[in-house]
């Protein structure tokens, strides 16, 4: 676990997909998608949720 700055909210709009579409895409939970989206700074992350997500982007 770290500190990062997410930008999911940002890659999903680039992509045209809600975060519910990302979730689905992933399968990271949407709850845990819309928590990192919602960070408004660093967030303390899953590395293995987060490559899951990345593998879609």
């Amino acid at each position: 676990m770290g500190l990062i700055k997410l930008r999911v909210r940002e890659f999903a709009a680039e992509k045209g997909w809600t975060l519910k579409e990302v979730s689905e895409r992933s399968g990271v939970v949407y709850s845990t998608l819309r928590t990192y989206a919602r960070s408004p700074g660093l967030a303390t992350v899953d590395v293995t949720a987060l490559h899951k997500e990345s593998e879609d982007f």
